[in-house]
């Protein structure tokens, strides 16, 4: 593969015409994602290139468009649902890949307030993000994420997911969000049954959560053994919360499956055991995480901090390394082509 141009010494035009190609391939990745829920590419292909157009818009502000990846969250609203417009846009997440540009964002936020803060520390649940709203107590509606602006109205599958709660502890009206996800016991059971159906497997948990929970009939999402962690509590001032460490308590109480793996954090020096923690233990949990989540604790100073067009300035994502595992090939097959040539097929990969 030929080694890419180094950004800095890209004239115009060049960056010009990697952008148009990037964002083109970018946009298709995501609609593989979101939409089709089949991706062709790994995370972390997809992060590089991402992260390559990022700084390519960085050097050229001129080349951002308000379609490129950059600009957008999520993707679009599926015709097969009812549109939920958001209140309160939900947004995605800016993303760091080392602890050296964790501490850059520390910086780079405490440099913005007066205000001394801690973070509250959450594991990045690889799933979809969910909302879900209760009236007088009771589910009245739930939606994904959509296109950040707009989403789909999934009530009725959210319904046969076992730890949403179909009546809260009290008789309050408010809105959460958190993420829905497949556990990994749940993805080998069905990705089991598709084989002996014949059918293709599903590429990963997420994706399959996401199949899940946009069915059009909801016995099948019953089937699929879904489940939520959630951590975002809207309208904290009317309940006299004021940390998120206080909004993750208040909403266990209310009877949300919250995880309760997050921790308080005064300085981002002190993450490093976190992450090799939950390095370690990722292959064990029954849920996959790709990641942390790193906040702001106070939800006052979230909020004066407020966000981007696509992301909010007081939180960020830490993304772990990609997995890799050793393939060893068991055997050689040789079979010759109809032009002559030999040709090799490996056999029994594991």
């Amino acid at each position: 593969m030929a080694t890419e141009p180094d950004i800095a010494t890209l004239t115009l035009a060049d960056a010009t015409n990697e952008a148009a190609a990037l964002r083109d391939q970018l946009n298709q990745w995501r609609r593989e994602y979101y939409t089709e829920d089949a991706p062709s590419v790994t995370d972390a292909e997809y992060d590089q290139r991402y992260q390559r157009l990022l700084a390519i818009e960085g050097r050229f502000p001129e080349l951002v468009v308000p379609d490129s990846p950059t600009q957008q969250v999520g993707d679009v609203v599926s015709p097969d649902f009812t549109k939920v417009p958001h209140a309160v846009p939900m947004l995605s997440m800016g993303d760091v890949f080392s602890l050296e540009e964790l501490g850059e964002f520390d910086a780079r936020l405490r440099k913005t307030t007066d205000q001394d803060f801690d973070y509250n520390v959450e594991l990045k649940i690889d799933g979809l993000s969910l909302s879900l709203v209760y009236t007088d107590g009771e589910l009245t509606q739930a939606s994904t994420r959509g296109n950040g602006q707009v989403g789909e109205d999934v009530t009725v599958n959210a319904r046969q997911i076992a730890d949403i709660p179909q009546k809260l502890s009290r008789p309050l009206t408010l809105e959460v969000r958190g993420e829905c996800y497949m556990p990994k016991a749940a993805f080998a059971e069905l990705n089991a049954e598709r084989e002996a159906q014949g059918l293709d497997n599903f590429a990963n948990p997420r994706n399959a959560a996401a199949g899940s929970l946009r069915q059009l009939d909801p016995q099948v999402t019953k089937r699929r053994q879904l489940a939520t962690f959630i951590y975002t509590l809207m309208d904290v001032d009317q309940f006299g919360v004021t940390r998120q460490d206080e909004a993750i308590a208040f909403m266990a109480d209310l009877g949300f499956a919250t995880n309760p793996s997050s921790e308080v954090h005064h300085d981002v020096t002190t993450l490093a055991d976190y992450i090799e923690r939950y390095t370690a233990q990722r292959d064990g949990l029954s849920y996959g995480i790709d990641g942390i989540v790193l906040k702001v604790n106070d939800l006052a100073l979230q909020q004066a901090m407020g966000n981007t067009v696509k992301v909010p300035r007081w939180e960020i994502a830490y993304k772990f390394p990609p997995e890799e595992a050793a393939t060893v090939v068991r055997d050689i097959e040789w079979t010759v082509g109809r032009t002559g040539w030999l040709h090799q097929q490996p056999l029994w990969i594991r």
